[in-house]
């Protein structure tokens, strides 16, 4: 199968609230990327935290198997630190190959839960 997407991708809007109501893991407040890869060779991807008030952080690096999906969790993100809870940023994502993103939140900070998602910028 040939690279469906592109190598650099934006999520300029982010923030992951500091709390949630509800079951967890399953009901905990998160932002994600749904990073496909469509391709026969697995994906280097690596992401850029862009804040409002400090220095950039990153990068944080994941691979996407060959012919995979991966849906990773901001809240999950330690290495190189932690991306903080009720702060906003943005993120940028550049990939070896191409790949398709798309973002999604969860914010579960009330009982009538809300889902936002969305396709990312491609460059």
């Amino acid at each position: 199968m040939r690279a469906l997407g592109k190598k650099t991708w934006v999520i300029a809007e982010g923030y992951i609230p500091e709390y949630g109501t509800g079951k967890e893991p399953e009901f905990t407040s998160h932002e994600t990327a749904c990073i496909l890869n469509t391709s026969n060779e697995d994906a280097k991807v690596e992401l850029t935290i862009y804040f409002s008030d400090k220095d950039p952080v990153g990068p944080y690096k994941v691979t996407v198997e060959a012919q995979r999906t991966k849906h990773l969790r901001f809240n999950d993100l330690k290495d190189p630190a932690p991306v903080p809870l009720g702060t906003d940023y943005a993120c940028v994502i550049e990939s070896s190959i191409p790949v398709v993103v798309q973002h999604t939140r969860l914010d579960s900070r009330q009982a009538e839960n809300a889902l936002l998602t969305t396709i990312a910028y491609s460059e």
